[in-house]
Protein backbone atom coordinates (compact mmCIF):
# COMPACT_ATOMS: atom_id res chain seq x y z
CA UNK A 1 0.00 0.00 0.00
CA UNK A 2 1.44 3.59 -0.98
CA UNK A 3 1.80 6.03 1.55
CA UNK A 4 -0.74 7.87 -1.31
CA UNK A 5 -3.82 5.63 -0.81
CA UNK A 6 -2.72 5.13 2.66
CA UNK A 7 -3.70 8.83 3.19
CA UNK A 8 -6.86 8.39 1.52
CA UNK A 9 -7.68 5.75 3.65
CA UNK A 10 -7.35 7.19 7.09
CA UNK A 11 -8.77 10.27 5.72
CA UNK A 12 -12.09 8.79 4.56
CA UNK A 13 -11.48 6.70 8.23
CA UNK A 14 -11.17 9.46 10.10
CA UNK A 15 -13.84 11.94 8.76
CA UNK A 16 -16.17 13.31 10.70
CA UNK A 17 -18.20 14.85 7.47
CA UNK A 18 -19.33 13.18 4.40
CA UNK A 19 -16.40 14.15 1.82
CA UNK A 20 -16.66 14.20 -1.74
CA UNK A 21 -13.20 13.02 -4.10
CA UNK A 22 -12.78 16.90 -4.90
CA UNK A 23 -12.48 17.64 -0.97
CA UNK A 24 -10.66 14.20 -0.18
CA UNK A 25 -7.67 15.03 -3.01
CA UNK A 26 -7.64 18.30 -1.38
CA UNK A 27 -7.34 16.89 1.99
CA UNK A 28 -4.80 13.78 0.95
CA UNK A 29 -2.55 16.37 -0.77
CA UNK A 30 -1.65 18.01 2.67
CA UNK A 31 -0.70 14.98 4.03
CA UNK A 32 0.77 13.94 0.96
CA UNK A 33 1.86 16.26 -1.87
CA UNK A 34 2.10 13.73 -4.68
CA UNK A 35 -1.63 12.26 -4.11
CA UNK A 36 -3.36 11.99 -7.69
CA UNK A 37 -6.92 12.52 -8.75
CA UNK A 38 -6.34 8.73 -10.32
CA UNK A 39 -4.91 7.59 -6.88
CA UNK A 40 -8.87 9.30 -4.64
CA UNK A 41 -10.84 7.82 -7.69
CA UNK A 42 -8.91 4.19 -7.31
CA UNK A 43 -9.03 3.92 -3.35
CA UNK A 44 -12.74 5.19 -3.90
CA UNK A 45 -13.65 1.85 -6.07
CA UNK A 46 -11.56 -0.33 -4.29
CA UNK A 47 -12.89 0.53 -0.83
CA UNK A 48 -16.82 0.46 -2.38
CA UNK A 49 -15.97 -2.78 -3.85
CA UNK A 50 -14.94 -4.38 -0.37
CA UNK A 51 -17.72 -3.06 1.06
CA UNK A 52 -15.88 -0.45 3.10
CA UNK A 53 -17.76 2.54 2.11
CA UNK A 54 -20.99 3.95 1.47
CA UNK A 55 -21.40 6.08 -1.54
CA UNK A 56 -24.18 8.89 -0.86
CA UNK A 57 -25.30 10.61 -4.77
CA UNK A 58 -27.17 13.34 -3.72
CA UNK A 59 -28.49 14.93 -6.72
CA UNK A 60 -29.87 17.76 -4.93
CA UNK A 61 -26.68 19.52 -3.59
CA UNK A 62 -25.19 21.84 -6.23
CA UNK A 63 -21.18 20.54 -7.24
CA UNK A 64 -20.08 17.39 -6.71
CA UNK A 65 -22.87 15.33 -5.81
CA UNK A 66 -21.03 11.81 -4.45
CA UNK A 67 -19.99 11.72 -1.14
CA UNK A 68 -18.64 9.00 0.67
CA UNK A 69 -18.11 7.84 4.17
CA UNK A 70 -17.36 4.70 6.19
CA UNK A 71 -19.94 2.01 6.27
CA UNK A 72 -21.81 1.44 9.64
CA UNK A 73 -23.52 -1.28 10.93
CA UNK A 74 -26.98 1.08 11.31
CA UNK A 75 -29.51 2.39 8.80
CA UNK A 76 -30.23 6.02 9.09
CA UNK A 77 -31.68 9.26 6.99
CA UNK A 78 -29.71 11.47 5.43
CA UNK A 79 -30.50 15.21 5.90
CA UNK A 80 -29.04 17.62 2.88
CA UNK A 81 -29.41 21.39 3.53
CA UNK A 82 -30.07 23.57 0.37
CA UNK A 83 -28.85 26.15 1.42
CA UNK A 84 -25.04 25.47 2.68
CA UNK A 85 -24.46 21.89 1.69
CA UNK A 86 -24.32 20.15 5.02
CA UNK A 87 -25.24 16.68 5.22
CA UNK A 88 -26.40 15.18 8.97
CA UNK A 89 -27.28 12.01 9.43
CA UNK A 90 -30.56 10.97 11.34
CA UNK A 91 -31.61 7.51 13.59
CA UNK A 92 -34.77 6.48 14.76
CA UNK A 93 -36.52 3.71 16.02
CA UNK A 94 -39.49 4.35 13.67
CA UNK A 95 -36.96 4.19 10.40
CA UNK A 96 -35.73 0.73 12.10
CA UNK A 97 -39.81 -0.13 12.60
CA UNK A 98 -40.51 0.78 9.02
CA UNK A 99 -38.06 -1.30 7.51
CA UNK A 100 -39.31 -4.52 9.17
CA UNK A 101 -42.72 -3.58 8.05
CA UNK A 102 -41.78 -3.63 4.22
CA UNK A 103 -39.23 -6.48 5.25
CA UNK A 104 -42.54 -8.34 6.50
CA UNK A 105 -45.30 -7.40 4.48
CA UNK A 106 -43.62 -7.54 1.36
CA UNK A 107 -41.60 -10.66 2.36
CA UNK A 108 -38.25 -8.77 1.59
CA UNK A 109 -34.70 -9.20 2.41
CA UNK A 110 -33.73 -5.41 2.57
CA UNK A 111 -29.87 -5.38 2.68
CA UNK A 112 -29.77 -1.68 2.02
CA UNK A 113 -31.74 1.41 2.79
CA UNK A 114 -30.89 4.79 1.43
CA UNK A 115 -33.13 7.61 2.37
CA UNK A 116 -32.55 11.06 2.22
CA UNK A 117 -34.46 14.57 3.18
CA UNK A 118 -33.38 17.81 1.68
CA UNK A 119 -34.51 21.05 3.39
CA UNK A 120 -32.56 23.53 5.47
CA UNK A 121 -30.58 22.79 8.57
CA UNK A 122 -31.16 24.25 11.70
CA UNK A 123 -28.34 26.84 11.62
CA UNK A 124 -29.67 27.82 7.63
CA UNK A 125 -33.49 27.63 8.69
CA UNK A 126 -32.69 30.08 11.60
CA UNK A 127 -30.28 32.49 9.34
CA UNK A 128 -33.40 32.35 6.98
CA UNK A 129 -36.09 33.63 9.77
CA UNK A 130 -33.82 36.41 10.79
CA UNK A 131 -33.23 37.74 7.07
Amino acid sequence: MTAQRRAVIELIQTASEHLNAATLLDLARKREPDVDRATVYRTIELLKRLRLIDELDLMHLKGEKHYYKVKTRWDHIHLACFRCGRIEEFSSPLFEQLEAEISEQAGFEIQVTRLEVGGNCRACATAEKKS
